[in-house]
């Protein structure tokens, strides 16, 4: 029988697969099974030690489990290498040959799935990417170990087809694209490497931070893409032609595009606006909870979100109320009857406002005369709260609901609408009538 290859790296011909599939009944694959089993075993110690050390639960590298992330496939790798290196003469090395194929895989689907949720969180296409990257992983890992793989490549290569002066086959292109995948992947991992790196901790440099894990995420992205590009075998010379296309899309149809990512970049910036901040945009208000390049998204105190583009911040008026000062001036309306004793009245609001929750003593309450209305005194009570994210209906009750209790123990009416209505004699009506 036909030993195994422990130092070939290609895949298996016909005979060394049946001498792998003898050498998996012989007793000697125990011991390598054994083997096997120590080095996942320690690549999962190392990786639970060093998750408790970092505290990087949910990490591409660590996962949400210890066994879910990047690290544990490839230290589980790195090791059954080095072991197959060390018992490479005593032992044929078929389960080894069978189980590297196998980590490599892990480790591929791993890291695109992890990076790709480190990228996206919100989108729902993951899953389906992680079906998809499965799926191809495994069935080129089969074709790998089974030596088919050889086969399929040689015929996809004679396929070929002739682009400008040159001849391209299929093989080239598949290779082109999987290089490429491959690095925008490892881009994109950087670059969330980066900005949870820069976000960490965030107080009140969050703008500069995500301004700078903008600029950072796009300039990886940028240059993964030119990489891979040039790995598909693309001449990049044609991206001058393509930059000028860009260009006149940009000044005639993307406008709009290009003014909101400008914006955004101007906002972070300027920190005209920051995470954090309770502002008032278009009858909207609510408190920014992300800035993007493209658009803010401000959340009310309803629970409502708004997704406002960076132009409409940049070009419309917009009320910054946490830019100076975080306390926020309500008010309320009250009309009283004309007979009400108000230098009684303004003192006994004032008090009861005052010991409402969530009201400051200082500014404290205060009571205006505002108008003289058709059927009363219209007064005008303003206060102030200091945590307007917590909403306002709640304190503004509680503030009428202290008016009300008030008027009511010092026996002062709320005027209801009234009509003087004179009847006139009855021989006036008569007359009129004739």
């Amino acid at each position: 029988m036909t030993p195994v290859s422990a130092h070939s790296t290609r895949p298996l011909t016909a005979d060394e697969l049946a001498s792998l599939w003898g050498h998996l009944h012989e007793r000697s694959a125990l011991i390598e099974a054994a083997l096997l089993a120590v080095c996942l075993g320690l690549a999962w110690l190392v990786v639970r030690f060093w998750r408790g050390r970092q505290g990087a639960v949910g990490s591409v590298w660590f996962g949400e489990h210890v066994v879910d992330g990047v690290l544990f496939p490839v230290l589980a790798l790195f090791l059954s290498i080095g072991l197959r290196r060390v018992f490479i003469d005593e032992l044929p090395m078929a389960v080894f040959r069978v189980a590297i194929p196998v980590l490599v895989s892990l480790a591929v689907i791993r890291l695109t799935v992890k990076v790709l949720k480190a990228a996206f969180p919100a989108s729902q296409a993951v899953k389906v990417v992680e079906r998809t990257v499965s799926w191809l992983a495994w069935l080129g890992t089969v074709l790998w170990i089974t030596g088919a793989l050889p086969l399929i490549l040689d015929e996809l290569d004679a396929i070929t087809f002739k682009v400008g002066a040159s001849r391209v086959s299929v093989r080239n292109l598949i290779e082109g694209a999987l290089s490429a995948v491959l690095v925008l992947i490892l881009s994109l991992s950087l670059s969330s490497a980066i900005e949870s790196r820069l976000l960490k901790g965030a107080g009140d440099n969050l703008s500069l931070r995500k301004i700078a894990a903008n600029a950072m995420r796009a300039l990886l992205l940028t240059l993964g893409l030119i990489m891979a590009l040039s790995v598909a075998g693309i001449d990049l010379t044609a991206l001058s032609v393509l930059g000028g296309a860009v260009g006149v899309g940009v000044g005639f149809g993307l406008q709009k595009l290009a003014a909101n990512y400008v914006s955004g970049f101007v906002i972070l910036a300027e920190r005209s606006l920051r995470i954090g901040d309770l502002v008032k945009v278009d009858n909207f208000e609510g408190r920014i909870t992300d800035i993007n390049t493209r658009y803010t998204v401000l959340r009310s105190s309803g629970g409502r979100e708004a997704i406002v583009p960076n132009e409409v911040l940049m070009t419309q008026r917009v009320e910054n109320a946490s830019l100076a000062d975080t306390k926020l001036m309500l008010t309320t309306i009250v009309q009283v009857e004309y007979g009400a004793q108000l230098d009684t009245l303004f003192p006994a609001l004032k008090a009861a406002i005052a010991q409402v929750p969530r009201v400051l003593q200082e500014p404290g309450p205060a009571v205006h005369l505002s108008a003289f209305a058709a059927d009363g005194l219209e007064l005008t009570i303003a206060f102030w709260i200091l945590d307007p994210e917590n909403g306002q209906m709640a304190v503004r009750s509680d503030v009428n609901l202290a008016i009300l209790r008030t008027l009511n123990e010092l026996g002062v009416e709320i005027p209801f609408p009234q009509r003087v209505v004179r009847q006139a004699p009855l021989h006036e009506v008569s007359s009129a009538a004739r």
